[in-house]
């Protein structure tokens, strides 16, 4: 029994004193938060779901009523051909997603000067499988959407207070 227990405590204790955390959701620095994205934006519904899950937020209805706006422009899905067989047929492509963003305060203050995320993601594709390489392309702009609503959340959660505090006072 002791030496069960001995084994058990024993990598728990080493993975705590080396400082290893799981990765948490801090929350953001904001009590409410606007998110102005183009309608249908599949990476502002993914940060939506992501504050309302986390309950660390508010997502205010208007602008005016959020002290802290999240812009998302220039959201953009692309597939460009990668390579050709030798009878000049598609062999793979290339999926992209280009989005840019900024997090402005309640004077309309840069909190977060514009910043662009870009992703890709390499295909192969076969005509003989059209339908099962549609839905794998639709699942890596999914897993994209998802990368990039992820790194917007971690951006915010990173805002430093003293940001906030200021625009606050300022």
């Amino acid at each position: 029994m002791n030496r069960r227990f001995f084994l058990a405590t024993v990598p728990a204790l080493l993975v705590a004193g080396c400082g290893f955390q799981l990765r948490r959701s801090d929350g953001i620095p904001f009590a409410s938060l606007y998110v102005d994205a183009p309608s249908g934006s599949v990476v502002a519904q993914h940060i939506r779901n992501s504050l309302t899950r986390n309950k660390t937020t508010r997502l205010a209805p208007s602008a005016s009523e959020a002290e802290a706006i999240l812009k998302l422009t220039q959201e953009e899905h692309t597939k460009v051909i990668l390579s050709l067989s030798g009878a000049g047929r598609v062999t793979e492509y290339r999926l992209g997603l280009r989005l840019v963003y900024s997090v402005l305060g309640k004077a309309g203050r840069n909190l977060v000067a514009p910043e662009a995320i870009e992703l890709s993601r390499d295909i192969t594709y076969d005509d003989t499988r059209v339908l099962a390489k549609g839905a794998e392309e639709q699942l890596l702009y999914r897993d994209m959407d998802d990368n990039a609503a992820q790194r917007i959340v971690r951006r915010l959660q990173a805002i430093k207070l003293d940001a906030v505090v200021d625009e606050h006072h300022g």
